[in-house]
């Protein structure tokens, strides 16, 4: 029963390793028994059946996923599973062999197989239910918390793309740990021992209070900010605020906390100068952009490092509302420009917005065709990335030019004629898109870019094959156009495997099978490079 409700409600699949050394804890017992350890054929065998490893992934679970919904479904099989769970996590860490252990250890030893998930897991299941015993258990691991191999352990994730991931996070208290977790019950016992420095730092340069509010832990955050001596104004290693943590993040409930006090800085920029309006217009949490909005010590049209405003970043993400609210401020620019040139509509162009294309292409302020320091339009970036619908609303304009090349000399079919979803449904998306450019009299379809590559180069040596069809049946495209290095689109082709598309150049009486490029090397040579694909693709030559 016990291997049941583990399996059941554990957080992810247990290895049988892990499982066995579960059941082997003991509570209230002070060190790991080796001999209480069961073998996974003794869990097997007195499961009923009910119980198995997989196979393929040597994962132990329950027979059938409709026994798990039956037991979650039924919350009289087991009094308090996550209290029990959380209790057997936090016995084994307080283990005298498990506190022996270097914190700078980057992986469990294997007589520790549990450690893992005791270390990343108890909290989880804590937060779901919670007891007098597992709030006991949690105080005594966080007495020199940062001396534990399972404070690495519980923070990797945030620590792991940071200049400390070979060593233990640097700094990090229990009180750090507790705001992490955000279990109030744990918490509020740890403010009652008068021990912890409240406005501590970790190597990240954040408080315990700056953790709250980047895990969204409303109830910790106001609990922290009652406490006499609590810093809101300390900003971290990139300079970055608590509100901005909170608007970042989406916390509104959190914002309106720090918005109301009149000691925090509603406008103060990070490194990046970025601040919290900029942070929040890139959110979805459209309230806190209205309080940000009310205040008349913020700036709505304030620009970052790289020159981006609250509106750029709203238009490059999932923020309709944020751009109609910013949209409607007669003290913010439509149309203002980044260092890179882009403008919102760029940004939107990008990033398939089409309300927000809408609101800033009815605007008589707004560039619809405005070419940024790379000389990419918004059309470019919407051929560019297999935004059909935003390409279409562009080209409808008669002050769009739906052939401008940018700095390189592509265009935007040139852009559209190598775009790959990778999401199946959506591959005709480019070719429709394409298509349409192709019907254009003012889009010429093989305009060589600065390498002198054309649309059918670059649509051969990325396999887009209907692209290359729809190329192909024009009498205005050189299917042997050669670029500046000499390799044509049949070598490009041959060269990366595409052997519908090479069949289809062979076919014609204007490509020449033979050209060498400023190598030497033909497109035969290029097929019969090593590769899986070499076989077909030689045979093609052969035929």
């Amino acid at each position: 029963m016990e291997a049941i409700m583990w399996l059941a409600y554990s957080e992810r699949s247990l290895e049988s390793e892990e499982l066995c050394q579960a059941l082997g804890v003991e509570i209230e017992s002070v060190d790991l028994d080796s001999d209480n350890t069961p073998s996974i054929r003794t869990i097997l065998n007195c499961g009923l059946g009910l119980v198995t490893v997989d196979s393929l992934s040597s994962k132990v679970r329950l027979v059938h996923f409709t026994l798990q919904e039956h037991i979650l479904a039924n919350h009289g099989l087991f009094y308090n599973p996550h209290s029990m769970i959380a209790e057997v996590c936090l016995t084994y860490l307080n283990f005298g062999c498990i506190k022996a252990l270097s914190p700078a250890l980057r992986s469990p030893p294997p007589i520790t197989p549990f450690l893992e998930y005791a270390s990343r897991y108890w909290g989880a299941h804590a937060r779901r239910q919670i007891s007098t015993s597992v709030i006991s258990l949690a105080l005594k691991l966080f007495d020199r918390f940062d001396a534990h191999i399972c404070c690495e352990l519980l923070l990797r994730r945030e620590f792991e793309n940071s200049r400390w991931r070979s060593a233990p996070p640097m700094g990090c208290t229990a009180l750090h740990a507790g705001a992490f977790l955000g279990i109030l019950e744990i918490m509020v016992s740890l403010l009652k021992i008068n021990k912890w420095e409240l406005n501590a730092t970790d190597g990240f340069g954040r408080t315990a209070l700056m953790w709250a509010t980047k895990m969204g832990h409303d109830a910790i955050v106001k609990v922290l900010l009652e406490q006499e001596g609590v810093d809101p104004h300390i900003v971290d290693c990139g300079g970055k605020t608590l509100l901005s943590w909170a608007t970042e993040n989406g916390c509104g409930g959190i914002a309106e906390m720090l918005l109301v006090r009149n000691d925090v800085n509603p406008d103060k920029a990070d490194w990046s100068g970025r601040t919290p309006l900029s942070y929040a217009a890139a959110t979805l949490c459209v309230e806190t952009v209205k309080m940000l909005l009310k205040r008349k010590d913020v700036n709505p049209d304030r620009v970052d490092k790289r020159g981006k405003t609250p509106l750029s970043w709203a238009a490059g993400a999932w923020c309709v509302e944020n751009v109609k609210i910013l949209l409607e401020r007669n003290d913010v620019n439509p149309d203002r420009a980044d260092e890179s040139g882009r403008t919102p509509l760029s940004y939107a162009a990008e990033n398939v917005r089409k309300e927000t294309m809408k609101m800033l292409l009815e605007r008589n302020d707004v560039n619809p065709d405005t070419t940024d320091k790379s000389g990419r339009t918004p059309l470019s970036w919407a051929a560019g990335n297999g935004r059909e619908a935003i390409a279409e609303m562009l080209l409808e304009r008669t002050d769009v030019n739906p052939d401008t090349a940018d700095e390189d000399g592509r265009t935007p079919l040139s852009w559209a004629a190598t775009w790959r979803s990778g999401i199946d449904g959506f591959e005709g998306w480019n070719e429709r898109l394409v298509n349409r450019l192709l019907g254009r009299n003012d889009v010429n379809p093989d305009r060589s870019d600065k390498s002198s590559r054309t649309p059918l180069s670059w649509a051969a040596e990325d396999g887009r094959e209907k692209i290359v069809q729809m190329l192909l049946e024009r009498n205005d495209v050189n299917p042997d156009q050669a670029d500046k290095s000499g390799p044509t689109p049949l070598s490009w082709a041959a060269e990366n495997g595409w052997k519908e598309i090479v069949k289809m150049l062979l076919e014609r009486n204007d490509v020449n099978p033979d050209t060498a490029d400023d190598d030497g090397r033909t497109p035969l040579s290029w097929a019969a490079r090593p590769g899986t694909w070499s076989i077909t693709v030689l045979s093609i030559f052969r035929l």
